[in-house]
């Protein structure tokens, strides 16, 4: 198995009121390409603070990261940012309300000078059909879509310049079970087509095991724990895993029905 990225040692500290607090504690791991690592914990764990080191908005106080097995600097180059791509928890905010769709779309295609006009059009409705969207949708404002068709949008405009590796950020705590699992079931079919990579942040358990092939439990900066899905659902070894897993939600028989018949084969 190939390592994609590699987090080695990575120590993150804030200064916060004059005080320095320890966002990450000698955090290590590595992610396979081709497989998801779903980074979980509750509010203040750390996940959010890896996931911006990795996209390299946070600088690492100390350790470092390697890509494709070449250093990982903060500031990134422009084929790092082409190839480390995020898709964020709300969509409608981290689409520009005065572009179109298509416009959106077309912005990561321009930035990396990626084919001529012509392509780039044809690029944009490729991407749409792609992510189950009708190409018309390349006219329309993100205010005229529903939640789960911004995220699809912001999903193709992540994967529209050839990312390798996708930083998901909580992106479907916004949407109903239902939704949520048309987008899981979405991501699952673009990573097999594409070969790609994910890293997913959630604090909800319930989504994991329907995406994930290895999951990062993290603690107060700490990662306490980290498994194969299964393994880890069945026999989780930390106490504070074993506390997250107690309180994944649950939904009703009937939603739980439809969300599995939705993951399987997409007939809901």
């Amino acid at each position: 198995m190939t390592k994609l990225l590699s987090v080695s040692d990575v120590s993150k500290e804030f200064a916060v009121n004059g005080r320095k607090v320890q966002a990450l504690d000698n955090v290590s791991f590595d992610v396979t390409k081709g497989e998801c690592l779903a980074i979980v914990g509750e509010s203040g764990s750390g996940k959010s603070t890896i996931a911006n080191i990795i996209l390299g908005i946070y600088g690492a106080t100390s350790g470092s990261l390697t890509f494709q097995g070449n250093a990982l600097p903060t500031m990134r180059s422009k084929q790092h940012r082409r190839a480390i791509q995020l898709v964020q928890q709300n969509p409608l905010s981290s689409l520009n309300p005065r572009r179109s769709i298509g416009a959106s779309l077309r912005l990561a295609l321009d930035v990396h000078d990626i084919g001529n006009k012509a392509d780039r059009a044809r690029r944009t409705e490729e991407l749409l059909e792609e992510v189950g969207l009708p190409k018309e949708f390349r006219t329309r404002s993100p205010s005229a879509l529903s939640g789960g068709q911004r995220q699809r949008v912001a999903i193709a405009r992540a994967l529209a310049c050839q990312s390798e590796l996708v930083v998901l950020d909580e992106p479907t705590s916004a949407l109903d079970v239902l939704v949520q699992a048309r987008v899981l079931k979405l991501l699952k079919e673009l990573k097999d087509k594409r070969g790609l990579t994910y890293i997913f942040i959630t604090h909800d358990l319930s989504v994991v095991r329907n995406i994930a092939d290895r999951v990062a439990v993290f603690e107060r900066g700490k990662l306490v724990e980290i498994g194969e899905t299964e393994a880890l659902f069945a026999n989780p070894q930390h106490s504070y895993t074993r506390r997250l897993i107690g309180a994944v939600p649950v939904v009703s028989r009937e939603e739980a029905v439809l969300r599995d018949r939705i993951m399987e084969n997409g007939n809901a």
